[in-house]
């Protein structure tokens, strides 16, 4: 699994296993009610939600599952709801063709990860075939 390193000035809110369709139903609705919490309005609360959504399942779909950290604390001086999704899938091979609109090594659309970039204020992945991919995504309030 390649672990993004999390700031030590982040808070910890919570860490979920990503193993079944209910712990992606789960994770987003903890990930909605953080961006909430952080007094975030209802446009960067679904932002939010719908980007992770894209994440989880493609940890899911694509790895078998994996490990969501929800977190938050300044980010690029901003306060800010932070994400990180870690698995230990096959990772990708080429990520400058995954996040190309219309690129899907499945059955999808293929703009889950252009997507989701778009939805989110900063976007980090890092991948390794045979090693995993990890994605942090960071909503500022």
């Amino acid at each position: 699994m390649i672990e993004l390193v999390s700031d030590p000035g982040w808070e910890l809110l919570e860490e979920l296993n990503i193993e079944t369709e209910f712990d992606i139903v789960k994770a987003r609705q903890s990930v909605r009610q953080y961006a909430k919490d952080a007094g975030m309005g209802i446009v960067d609360q679904t932002r939010i939600t719908t980007a992770v959504s894209e994440l989880f399942r493609n940890m899911y779909m694509y790895a078998g599952g994996g490990v969501v950290r929800i977190q938050k604390g300044m980010y690029e001086g901003h306060p800010a709801l932070v994400i990180t999704c870690m698995d230990n899938g096959p990772g990708i091979d080429d990520i400058t063709l995954a996040m190309q609109d219309g690129y899907t090594s499945g059955q999808g659309m293929g703009y889950g990860l252009p997507g989701a970039k778009r939805l989110v204020d900063d976007f980090v992945l890092q991948s390794e075939p045979g090693q995993g991919t990890s994605v942090r995504v960071a909503k500022w309030k």
